[in-house]
């Protein structure tokens, strides 16, 4: 029977903020993917939201981190800093966390997610055993650019020695497929490190993530491959906490057991939520979401597309849309006009008394 984790989230309050930080907001992240924000609570130091959420996670979860940002209308919103609760804390609270979390700096070394595909062997030479490390792949990376991807490349660090993969440029699901080996000497380093960067030709490379290997255990496998989850740099000394002020959270974790359901209820509920009314009603809530984002013509010129390659059916939807849509717009251009008529009216006759203008 499948299984989910199933997290209650109240995100109370926060106190002692820095000062000048007056437009707090939370937004939750479950594996540095972003899933939740709250309002923007103006003008305070010591913000109260109050706000509920029951969210459903995979079991394989990592962490929840909570970042109280400052709103900025004018350039990008800042970090005031964060609270993070991994899935092994949350465990050892079995009826629940509640408390005050002080809030600690963000550093951007610690800012990784995604994973990296590998395949380890240690493979006999004809002086000693060497160490062969192939870096195969990686998907959901951090993006680091503006573009909203990376330009990752991969560091493997063995015994003193450095060797890299090739760049891929704008991706944050690369394939190298590349393979790189190393001596392994009696009294040599223990560690295998292979760390994730994105390229940058101006400033300096940002760091993605990384994972270390213990050569022991790998001279004792033999060979391992997997995916693995890239991890932030622990290097560096811990941060003081507290001067960046508290928030207030509580949290319950629970593992959910999926119930089965037969291949009949799953295609009436399939049916249900295709229905026309059903699928009119979706339409018209997402076009007036991206409408409001001021993104509804690029929403529609991506159903357009999708248009193109699907049944007649799928067609009809978006021309239904665009119909829509393209009456929207001429009411709102039609009601323009009336009004710039009317102004212009008055501007040229003046006002009207009263008796003017009846038979």
């Amino acid at each position: 029977m499948a299984k989910r984790s199933s997290l209650f989230i109240r995100i109370v309050e926060g106190k002692n903020l820095p000062h000048g930080q007056q437009r707090p907001y939370c937004i939750v992240r479950v594996d540095n993917e972003p899933i939740i924000r709250t309002a923007t609570v103006w003008k305070t130091l010591c913000p109260f939201w109050g706000e509920e959420y029951q969210v459903h996670l995979p079991p394989t979860f990592h962490s929840v981190a909570f970042y109280v940002m400052d709103e900025d209308a004018l350039s990008r919103d800042d970090v005031i800093g964060k609270v993070c609760l991994t899935r092994d804390t949350l465990a050892t609270h079995p009826k629940g966390f509640s408390g005050w979390a002080h809030l600690t700096e963000v550093d951007p070394d610690e800012e990784v997610q995604g994973e990296i595909h590998l395949r380890l062997e240690v493979v006999p030479g004809t002086r000693a055993c060497r160490l062969r490390c192939s870096v195969l792949e990686a998907r959901d990376l951090a993006p680091k650019d503006r573009n909203g991807a990376s330009d990752p490349f991969v560091r493997v660090r063995y015994n003193g020695r450095t060797q890299e993969t090739s760049i891929v440029k704008k991706s944050r699901y690369p394939r190298w497929n590349e393979t790189f080996e190393f001596e392994l000497e009696e009294g040599a380093a223990e560690a295998l490190c292979v760390e994730a960067w994105d390229w940058d030709l101006v400033s300096r490379n940002d760091f993605l993530g990384k994972v270390v290997f213990n050569v022991q255990r790998l001279r004792a496998a033999q060979q391992e491959e997997g995916w693995f989850q890239l991890q932030p740099d622990q290097s560096k000394s811990q941060r003081e906490e507290g001067n960046l002020g508290s928030l207030q959270l509580e949290l319950l974790c629970r593992e959910v057991k999926l119930g089965t359901q037969s291949p009949g209820q799953l295609i009436l509920l399939i049916e249900e939520t295709t229905s026309t009314e059903c699928r009119q009603d979706v339409a018209t809530t997402l076009l007036k979401l991206f409408l409001g984002q001021g993104l509804a013509k690029d929403f529609l010129d991506l159903l357009f597309q999708l248009g193109l390659s699907r049944t007649s059916e799928a067609w009809e939807g978006v021309a239904r849309l665009r119909a829509w849509w393209g009456t929207r717009a001429q009411d709102s251009r039609d009601a323009g006009r009336r009004e710039i008529s009317k102004s212009s009216c008055r501007r040229l006759m003046g006002p009207i008394k009263e008796g003017e203008g009846s038979d």
